[in-house]
């Protein structure tokens, strides 16, 4: 794979001339504008980038980006995906889906293009109800989540994406949120990571499940209800006005996360150390699974990258197959057709008696 070469562009350059169609208050709107942004950012070329998408809200995704894309079936957007990235492995692939497509239909296939660490970025739209097909639930609807396919309420337990992701084996995983002005920093970090870069990203159905998010996503409140991860620093939330500065602290007796109260050292800044709060480290694991897992109300709500830890590409793994097993052989494909069992007609053979 040859390094991308990086181009000067504009926001417009990556605006189409296409309706853009979703419902009036769609989240999906804002992430678009966040994708749009951030590729003149990353000297994205639209020539060599791909948009890739299955079925559902967000698989209209491509017809809004000005460059290559591919609108293809239900849940087997993955594999699509990976077949490009084979075919050519220069190009910038991103894979679109959503909840009900990624991780219903689709689950299968979003489990092998994240163990095989397919080099692409995947953002999975989750707004935990199926929008597309008028508002059943999602793999991801929260139990009693009341909907025309439950309409007592749902009594699934959710699927929890992050999770799902790094139980798959995938090498980079994190989260944001449609509005957030955050989100273009989360689909960076994505971008430069060599491999399957997996990022859920909440995303606001304003018409069959509107503000399910709201708790952790409103304008207002959030220094609590947020946790927003960096590599290398405290996990640090809340502030004075909302109640004082707190953490998170690694319990090693239950091996589980608990909320900390953070007091100010003697210069008035968050004496975090003596709290025993945990530094974010990417490539712990264990620790992403934990934050992955935290039950939202009793923690808040992790954001931006939980686990990055790259490792070799199922397309290197692949090119490399390919030229061991072509070393020292000729290209000649009619000595091939005529190896092995063959045989001549020379029209001179008479029928046995």
């Amino acid at each position: 794979m040859n390094a991308p070469v990086k181009i000067e562009t504009t926001l417009k350059d990556w605006e189409t001339d296409q309706e853009v169609r979703w419902c009036p208050g769609c989240g999906d709107y804002a992430i678009l504008k966040a994708v749009q942004r951030t590729l003149p950012q990353l000297g994205a070329d639209p020539s060599n980038t791909v948009f890739i998408s299955g079925i559902g809200c967000s698989s209209r995704f491509p017809y809004y980006m000005e460059t290559y894309g591919f609108h293809t079936i239900h849940g087997r957007a993955p594999a699509l995906a990976t077949g490009v990235k084979l075919a050519n492995p220069d190009l910038d692939i991103w894979l679109v889906t959503g909840d009900g497509d990624g991780l219903s239909i689709g689950g299968n296939h979003m489990l092998h293009v994240l163990r095989r660490n397919v080099d692409m970025q995947i953002m999975l739209f989750n707004n935990e109800i199926y929008g597309l097909t008028k508002g059943q639930s999602s793999p991801t609807s929260r139990v009693g989540t009341k909907s025309p396919s439950s309409p007592i309420g749902s009594v699934d337990y959710p699927a929890n994406p992050c999770a799902f992701a790094l139980g798959a084996g995938a090498r980079f995983v994190a989260r944001g949120f449609d509005v957030s002005k955050k989100l273009p920093e989360v689909l960076k970090a994505a971008h430069g990571h060599r491999g399957a870069a997996f990022i859920e990203i909440f995303q606001n159905c304003i018409v069959y499940n509107k503000d399910v998010f709201h708790d952790f996503a409103a304008p207002k409140g959030v220094e609590d209800s947020q946790l927003w991860l960096e590599d290398g620093q405290p996990m640090l939330f809340g502030s004075e006005k909302t109640g004082g500065m707190k953490g998170l602290k690694l319990n090693t007796n239950t091996l589980g996360f608990e909320v900390v109260d953070v007091a100010a050292n003697a210069v008035g800044e968050p004496d975090w150390q003596a709290a025993g709060v945990r530094v974010h480290n990417v490539k712990d694991k264990m620790v992403a699974h934990l934050l992955s897992e935290l039950v939202f109300g009793e923690f808040p709500m992790p954001m931006g990258v939980l686990y990055d830890d790259p490792a070799p590409t199922f397309g290197e793994a692949v090119s490399a197959e390919r030229e061991q097993a072509s070393a020292g052989k000729e290209a000649n494909l009619a000595k091939l057709l005529a190896t092995g069992q063959t045989w001549t007609v020379d029209g001179t053979a008479q029928d046995p008696v």
